[in-house]
């Protein structure tokens, strides 16, 4: 077989949550070039709408759709006008995702559970309903973190909710193999994108590009590779999960981070 054939994603349906920007944004134009239809999900319509326009003008196929993903009610809408607009639904990459910074001793409970219903209740609600409308040989892929393998100060509440979809991941891949559903994970290190760019903020809100490069170039001097992630390689990542060239591998992580973490 070609080996370029392995990868290409010719009549595939696809959506990516938050989908407008950083690793999403990668996804949807990677997984397009590829021959996916993509449906760019995002609570910001307007990053949705941009994402589809550069997919449309790079000769891709893509649409825009607001979504919350912390509203189950959002996601559903979303898979079941996805699966009736094109006939199905073979990908799922649940991308959305936001961090709160502050001590667990410190953070409201409020603000603990805006981050557990974005970055792991959203998980939930995504493949319950991929799971209703999905055929044999469909992929789900869900976006975690480098956080899983080791605290920080701060980011307590992100890494229970990405530990837990880590949980979540590993339990649908059970759950779901016998409908030929394969659901994996990427694990991300440090990458320029909207959650990092906040370590680059100073006390008055402004973003200090020398304070978030000395950050960056510290996070690469203690990775094996002695770099740092970009967004595509994280979306080259979900291109192997989503295509016919991991058709063997389900329950998985693949972390995405130049060695920051073995597990």
């Amino acid at each position: 077989m070609d080996l370029t054939e392995l990868f290409r994603l010719t009549g595939r349906t696809t959506i990516v949550t938050g989908g407008g920007s950083g690793i999403g944004r990668a996804s949807a134009r990677v997984l397009a070039s590829a021959g996916a239809r993509v449906v760019v999900a995002d609570l910001d319509a307007d990053s949705a709408e941009q994402v589809t326009a550069e997919i449309k003008e790079e000769g891709g196929e893509a649409r825009a759709h607001r979504v919350d993903v912390a509203d189950p009610a959002s996601v559903n809408a979303l898979v079941e006008e996805t699966a009736v607009a094109y006939g199905g639904l073979d990908i799922l990459v649940n991308n959305a995702g936001i961090m709160i910074r502050r001590p667990l001793a410190e953070i409201s409970y409020e603000e603990f559970d805006r981050v557990l219903s974005v970055n792991l209740k959203s998980v939930l609600y995504g493949c319950q309903a991929a799971a209703r409308v999905m055929r044999p040989g469909s992929s789900i892929v869900n976006t975690l973190s480098t956080i899983i393998d080791f605290p920080t100060v701060g980011t307590g509440s992100y890494a229970a909710a990405k530990k837990g979809a880590e949980a979540l991941t590993r339990t649908f891949a059970v759950e779901l193999g016998p409908q030929g559903i394969r659901v994996n994970g990427i694990a991300p290190g440090w990458t320029d994108s909207g959650i990092t760019r906040q370590r680059g903020t100073d006390g008055s809100g402004r973003f200090d590009q020398q304070q978030f490069d000395t950050l960056a170039h510290k996070m690469a001097a203690a990775a094996p590779l002695r770099m740092t992630a970009e967004a595509a390689d994280s979306a080259n990542a979900v291109l192997y999960l989503a295509s016919a060239a991991s058709r063997a591998v389900t329950g998985q992580v693949i972390r995405v981070n130049a060695g920051a973490s073995m597990a």
